[in-house]
């Protein structure tokens, strides 16, 4: 049995003139949470769609679970899972008859079927909401019940494509709770987002991807440290003040400071830190009063603002949106 889970070479995928997925290599081990980070339109969903043996790639390869998707789909098709972005049961249907449903279709027969739905919904905080129609869930309650319908028989690999688009912070937690409890069971997931908070908190590897290749791939903190030691955030009391703030820390530290939306607010990398300290003491000498001053590591907005020269929630033209 192989080590990976998912191992691709030169996977492609085109639709016209555009390359959704442009010759993708990918060795993604078996267990834990493996990101999949992109902005929208960077190749994500197109593909989880080759993975998943929902579309055929146009060039190079790919193996799941040591199955090829292409000459062994079915196979692939009876590992994994796949969550798509938008809701895939029945909204006139109750959660109960959904997940009856669904289990019925895998082989279980009346009283199995139940049962296995109930356990799930027991499982998903659902049991209270078991005998409403879906269309009157709410967002989190809808992702919860589309991941249980995922795992009505548990697979070895899941695929999450972006599961918390348009949910607010307390479904967010729910649903990244759901997947640490999976990944805590054994099952592998890969996950696809457009958030760089949702891959930092749950992917203990990352692959960035955008306009469909993959331009940087590690752990968070890799892809951290790829782009400074440090970043200073500088945020001084009066706006005005901020351009003589710029000036001061530019001299005294060597590098150039970004601004941001916030006409406050200063950053910069820094890989020395040596010169911080001289660098505060020039600005309380200036009589430059400062709401903030902070030194740490990179984020990944920074991360990938640094690898794509441009930020993560812009959208780009990729036929993938349309697919």
């Amino acid at each position: 049995m192989t080590d990976l889970a998912i191992e691709t070479a030169g996977l492609t995928k085109v639709y016209g003139d555009t390359r959704a997925v442009d010759g993708i290599d990918l060795a993604i081990a078996r267990g834990g949470v493996h990101g999949f980070l992109g902005p929208n339109g960077a190749g994500k969903t197109t593909a989880i769609r080759m993975l998943a043996t929902l579309i055929r790639p146009d060039a190079g390869s790919a193996k799941v679970l040591g199955r090829d998707v292409v000459r062994e789909a079915d196979a692939v098709r009876g590992l994994v899972s796949l969550t798509g972005q938008f809701a895939s049961v029945d909204e006139d249907l109750t959660g109960r008859e959904n997940l009856r449903l669904i289990a019925k279709l895998y082989g279980f027969r009346g009283g199995a079927a139940t049962r296995r739905a109930d356990e799930l919904l027991e499982a998903f905080g659902l049991a209270d909401a078991a005998d409403r129609q879906v269309k009157k869930y709410s967002g989190g309650m809808r992702r919860r019940i589309d991941i249980a319908a995922s795992l009505v028989v548990s697979p070895e690999l899941l695929f999450l494509d972006e599961p918390t688009t348009g949910l607010d912070p307390r479904a967010r937690n729910e649903v990244w709770d759901i997947i640490r409890a999976l990944v805590a069971h054994g099952t592998t997931v890969m996950l696809t987002t457009q958030y760089l908070d949702e891959a930092d908190q749950l992917a203990d590897r990352i692959s960035v991807i955008d306009r469909g290749r993959i331009i940087a791939e590690g752990t968070s903190s890799e892809l951290k440290a790829s782009v400074g030691s440090g970043t200073l955030h500088v945020r001084v009391m009066h706006r005005d003040d901020r351009d003589a703030a710029r000036a001061i820390l530019v001299r005294e530290l060597g590098v150039d400071f970004e601004t941001t939306h916030d006409p406050q607010a200063l950053v910069a990398g820094l890989e020395d830190r040596s010169g911080v300290t001289r660098a505060l003491t020039a600005l309380e000498d200036a009589d430059i009063g400062l709401a903030q001053f902070s030194l740490g590591q990179p984020t990944l907005d920074e991360v990938f603002l640094a690898l794509t020269g441009h930020a993560a929630e812009e959208p780009t033209q990729d036929a993938e949106e349309a697919a």
